[in-house]
């Protein structure tokens, strides 16, 4: 006879895993967006013309409002996507016939 607990201790660990990386992520996107959003308009709102420079061609609160804090989030996306994420098995496919629950 299987055992009926392990199917769920199955879910539970795959509810646990997609929570833990559901809440890293949401909390990288959380401070990249307070990061970018309050460096924009301290370093954008305000400043005369005179007083901006340019990095890579473009204003300097472009670069340390934008394309720093999301440059970093695509590289820790990449690590996180291949390096962390568990890659938990789903168990096996259903048979073509068969009706789904």
């Amino acid at each position: 006879m299987p055992d009926p607990t392990k199917p769920i201790a199955k879910e539970q660990r795959l509810l646990r895993n997609a929570r833990r990386e559901s809440l890293v992520i949401l909390s990288l996107f959380a401070v990249c967006l307070i990061w970018s959003v309050t460096s924009a308009y301290i370093l954008g709102y305000g400043r005369p013309e005179a007083e901006l420079t340019l990095i890579l061609g473009m204003p300097s609160w472009v670069f340390w409002s934008v394309v720093l804090p999301w440059g970093l989030c695509l590289v820790f996306s990449i690590w996180f996507c291949f390096g962390f994420m568990a890659d938990d098995d789903l168990g096996k496919d259903p048979e073509e016939g068969e009706e789904h629950a």
